[in-house]
């Protein structure tokens, strides 16, 4: 009997990366590389298109990073399995990653040991993370809450895009158009983001969207 193959979708802006990580997966007979994407707008909706067993996706990306790519996939496909990748192992990076949903958080410096041993465990219905990573990261995959409450954490995923643009130096009518809205309602978000966070300054929000993984530090 033919065993089927799990249907991989590669998510890195860099070619080559992508690449490397399709080398390692189809060395593995039971694994398929079904599509690549080169960022986070492709892969939303290259996922809906092919309908993936695993999403492999990186974390640092231009406009739509991995995080936000995510959140987009999950809302649509609750149960897609979603490996993200990422060089920083800080504990906020792990924990906005497990706190949206994703199935598993690898190191890339740690991609020969873990990527096809994590492709398996989710596609195989479990959650992985590399072994580097903390045990205040593994509570927050177990759904264990923070000891104290966070307002970052009342901000809706659209809050989120338009705080991350904001930190990237985008305007209101960029970001407009990027999220397909009016620049109105940008505002209105902004001036909530503000009012959630407690800030009055965009150079307070941008010293927030890069505490909180939102966007990495030049």
């Amino acid at each position: 009997m033919t065993v089927r193959s799990i249907r991989v979708l590669l998510v890195d802006d860099h070619a080559l990366v992508r690449q490397g990580f399709r080398r390692i997966l189809e060395d593995e007979p039971d694994m398929e590389v079904v599509g690549e994407a080169g960022g986070g707008a492709e892969a939303i909706a290259l996922d809906a298109q092919l309908a993936p067993d695993v999403v492999v996706l990186d974390l640092a990306m231009p406009e739509i990073n991995g995080l936000h790519a995510a959140i987009e996939i999950l809302r649509r496909e609750p149960t897609r399995r979603i490996l993200m990748l990422s060089m920083y192992s800080d504990e906020q990076y792990v924990r906005n990653a497990l706190e949206i949903g994703v199935s598993g958080y690898i190191l890339k410096n740690a991609l020969e040991n873990d990527l096809t041993r994590a492709v398996r465990v989710l596609a195989g219905g479990g959650q992985f993370l590399s072994p580097e990573l903390s045990a205040v990261a593994i509570r927050g995959l177990r759904g264990e809450p923070e000891a104290e409450p966070d307002p970052f954490t009342r901000l809706s995923e659209r809050e989120l895009q338009v705080l991350r643009l904001i930190a990237l130096g985008r305007t209101g009518k960029e970001i407009a158009a990027l999220l397909g809205v009016s620049a109105n309602t940008v505002a209105v978000h902004r001036a909530n983001i503000m009012n959630t966070l407690g800030v009055h300054k965009a150079a307070e929000l941008v010293l927030i969207a890069v505490k909180k993984g939102l966007v990495q530090p030049e």
